[in-house]
């Protein structure tokens, strides 16, 4: 969560690396865009049952195998 908003803050800052100055208001802005974040995320609900992802990335395989050809 934490990596995906300093990702969002540096994005929408224009700046990888804040200023000493701006260091502070930075950091903020991170933890409360992944506060926000995780409590979005906690708040939603799905009826769909949860996903194999062996299962899908055999699906995967097999789409590319017929788009692609087999190697």
């Amino acid at each position: 969560m934490h990596a995906a908003a300093l990702q969002y803050v540096r994005k929408i800052s224009g700046s990888t690396k804040p200023s000493k100055a701006n260091q502070d208001a930075f950091d903020e802005a991170v933890h409360q865009i992944a506060h926000i974040t995780q409590h979005l995320l906690n708040s939603l609900v799905t009826q769909a049952p949860p996903k194999d992802r062996e299962e899908e990335a055999a699906k995967a395989k097999a789409r590319a195998a017929v788009r692609y050809g087999a190697a």
